[in-house]
């Protein structure tokens, strides 16, 4: 009888757990834009373009996360495989402020000396359907005001100055991805092949 009773105990202990995890198992579907972010990891700026070549050049020594400013560089450990060791930036979590210390101090070719401005780590991008300023839910702009570059990256749309778009001048830091006020992360970094190419983004 008491054996019967802890296993009914057991069963409904674990579908109350089962019961709380299913929020969090739903919100990626909700939010896409999160999901997406999460997974965004960066290659630190002035990377070489194809990944098998940095994979390739980069010794794994951890000199650019050490002398980052902003500690914003991480290394992949178990989710790494043959990328182990290998630095990359989670731009929901800690954005690069472009400041070119990886780049300056890189003793291999994985990482090279670029102006900021020529900087490639991608492009934002805006999911409109979730931004509050493009669905009406207030006014924002904390994208604009924290992009490094100014005006050339991210601005407002014209004839409406609270909507943000995404300008060819975007470098991919994702400092507008760590700085958005949103839970669900409505702009994130894509590679720019994958962008769209109008001149006004968004």
């Amino acid at each position: 009888m008491k054996r019967r009773r802890l296993l009914k105990d057991i069963v409904a202990g674990v579908a109350m757990v089962s019961a709380g995890a299913v929020p969090y198992a739903v919100s990626p579907l909700l939010a896409p834009g999160q999901a997406a972010a999460k997974r965004n990891y960066l290659r630190p700026p002035g990377a070489l373009e194809d990944d098998a070549a940095f994979v390739a050049a980069c010794i794994g020594c951890g000199l650019c996360g050490e002398v980052c400013p902003p500690r914003c560089i991480r290394f992949h450990r178990r989710d790494g495989g043959a990328k182990v060791n290998t630095p990359f930036i989670d731009a929901a979590e800690k954005a690069c402020t472009l400041c070119g210390k990886c780049m300056e101090f890189c003793p291999t070719t994985a990482l090279g000396i670029v102006p900021r401005d020529q900087v490639d780590m991608g492009i934002a991008e805006i999911d409109r359907d979730a931004c509050y300023p493009w669905v009406d839910r207030g006014v924002c702009g904390a994208c604009v005001s924290i992009c490094p570059l100014g005006k050339s990256a991210i601005g407002y749309k014209m004839w409406n100055q609270y909507q943000p778009i995404v300008r060819q001048g975007c470098v991919g830091c994702g400092l507008c991805v760590e700085i958005c006020p949103h839970p669900s992360k409505p702009i994130w970094i894509v590679q720019h092949r994958a962008a769209k190419t109008a001149p006004d983004r968004g």
